[in-house]
This record gives structure tokens, C-alpha cells and sequence, in this order.
């Protein structure tokens, strides 16, 4: 990878990642990525299918070894700590995750489901605590006003975008530093899609967010900085609307112009 094509960020990195591999098995899915992700920012990652999206952000909050036959090499500093040598359910506090489809859990309430972070570190709260919590994250996920009539009710009633903004509110509820979202709108309809969007450039103000995208158009309208990967490798990175405008790698140039993908 040519040293020019990764533009520093300018703002301080949350994140400092080194020459970063993944495996599965023998095989490495990332290869030699060196990147620093800005804090309070919104980082795309962008990509051919295959290339190591999921893989990159999975291996930022330790789901990647969870994987049999799974391992990472490499640094990955939050804040100069290394979490590939902190607990892993530390970390998973600290880096939440949204994934493609939403998963809300299907036999708990909504209330319950903002407050499952916490039942799984198993830190008890107090009522008053609790309902404060719950409505403080479903404001942030933007969804306070639609539900607060009916937090008693299975998360599952909820319509499909409604449900990925439970789970925004579930991730946001134990204050993590930064949100990692898989593909978070890939299964909803284009309204939903940009209830999400508006979101996602509400939330950088409080918590740094890196988004895994098939969608151009969508990094463009909500990221700050983009990361184009391919064959697991970093082709690209800097300010969205320089790599956009003026790609310096050709792969880069050819995926925007939609000649593979």
C-alpha cells in the first residue's frame, strides 16, 4: 500500500491501529492495515463484497477471535491501550456494535432490552437509575417519543427500523466510546434508512462511530473520513469529500464510478 493514499486525520484518533492482521485459520481476510480513526467522527468503511469490512470493525471491539480458528496480529490502541491485551468484555463495553439485521431480544421488553448491557456485566441498577438510563438512550436513538407508551411491550413489535433504533439505544445505554455499525440499514426500507442517517450524524457529537457501508451514497451523506478496502487490504483513506471528489488510488477512482463492486 503506497504511503500517500492514507491522509492523517486531523483531529486527535480515538483509535490507532498497526499494521493490523486477521486470519481464519491460515488465511488472512486483513492484511498490514495501519489507520487511525478520529474521535467524534464518523469513519465509513467501504468496500467490494469480500474485501474485510466486517472483519476490520469486528476485530476493533475482540468479536473477531470468537470465530473458531480465528486471530488478530498486530496493535489496536484505544486511547494508547492496547485491547487486544485488556478483557475483552471491557472492551465490548467501551466499542459497541449494530449489526445488519436488527436483533432486539426476543423475549424481553423494550425497557429491557435498552438495560441488557448491563444484565450481561451484571451491574444491578436502581429503579430510579434504570428508567433514567432507558429514557436517556431511546432519546438518543430518537425513538423516545414513539415507544414511551409502550415500554412494557416485546421489542419485537416494533417495525423493522424501529427495532435497529432499539438496538442504537441498547449499544448506547452503557456509554461506549465509540459505535461500530455493520451494514446498519442494508435490511430496511428508505424511510427508516434515513431516520437512521439523520442519527448517525446526531450521535458524533456524543460518541465516535465507524459505519460499514455497500452504500456510496450513504457514506457521502453521513461520513466525515472513508476507508476504501480491498482484497482486505487499505487502499484508501482520508476526508470523505477529498476521496470522493479526488481519489488518489485508481481502485479507489474505478469503485466510486461503480466498475466493480
Amino acid at each position: 500500500m503506497a504511503a500517500e493514499t492514507v491522509v492523517e486525520p486531523r483531529e486527535p484518533a480515538i483509535f490507532d491501529i498497526r499494521d493490523l492482521w486477521a486470519y481464519y485459520g491460515e488465511k488472512p481476510a486483513i492484511r498490514s492495515v495501519t489507520l487511525k480513526i478520529p474521535e467524534k467522527r464518523v469513519t465509513a468503511i467501504m468496500g467490494p463484497s469480500g474485501c474485510g469490512k466486517t472483519t476490520f470493525i469486528r476485530c476493533l471491539n475482540r468479536l473477531h477471535e470468537l470465530t473458531p480458528g480465528a486471530r488478530v496480529q498486530g496493535e489496536i490502541l484505544l486511547r494508547g491501550e492496547n485491547i487486544l491485551e485488556m478483557d475483552p468484555v471491557l472492551v465490548r463495553r467501551r466499542v459497541g456494535m449494530v449489526f445488519q439485521r436488527p436483533n432486539p431480544f426476543p423475549t424481553m421488553t423494550i425497557y429491557d432490552n435498552v438495560l441488557a448491557g448491563y444484565k450481561l456485566l451484571g451491574i444491578k441498577l436502581r429503579r430510579e437509575e434504570a428508567d433514567r438510563i432507558v429514557e436517556e438512550a431511546l432519546r438518543k436513538a430518537a425513538l423516545w417519543d414513539e415507544v414511551k407508551d409502550s415500554l412494557h411491550k416485546r421489542g419485537t413489535y416494533l417495525s423493522g427500523g424501529q427495532q435497529q433504533r432499539l438496538c442504537i439505544a441498547r449499544a448506547l445505554a452503557v456509554k461506549p466510546e465509540v459505535l461500530l455499525m455493520d451494514e446498519p440499514t442494508s435490511a430496511l426500507d428508505p424511510k427508516s434508512t434515513a431516520k437512521i442517517e439523520e442519527l448517525v450524524v446526531e450521535l458524533k457529537q456524543s460518541v465516535t462511530i465507524v459505519i460499514v457501508t455497500h452504500n456510496i451514497a450513504q457514506a457521502g451523506r453521513v461520513s466525515d473520513y472513508t476507508a476504501f478496502f480491498y482484497l482486505g487490504e487499505l487502499v484508501e483513506f482520508g476526508p470523505t469529500s477529498h476521496l470522493f471528489t479526488v481519489p488518489r488510488d485508481k481502485r479507489t477512482e474505478e469503485f466510486l464510478k461503480g466498475k466493480f463492486g
